[in-house]
């Protein structure tokens, strides 16, 4: 039997911009220098927090109610 797997924590640039509606890549740079979004480096790359995606969706939803 096959082993689920983990559900992954770190996004890449890529990933995040289609989970924020395929946003540009400079409207997620935006985003991320105005404290919305955790951004973690490993080494050169960069990556997003799941969590931060998903908190930052949950706000916007809140801002629209």
């Amino acid at each position: 039997m096959k082993e689920a797997m983990p559900e992954q924590l770190l996004m890449t640039v890529g990933q995040t911009q289609v989970m924020l509606g395929d946003i540009s890549r400079t409207q997620l740079w935006k985003i991320s220098t105005a404290g919305e979004l955790a951004k973690v480096n490993i080494g050169s790359r960069v990556f997003f927090t799941r969590r931060s995606i998903e908190d930052y969706i949950e706000r916007l939803v809140a801002r629209a109610s």
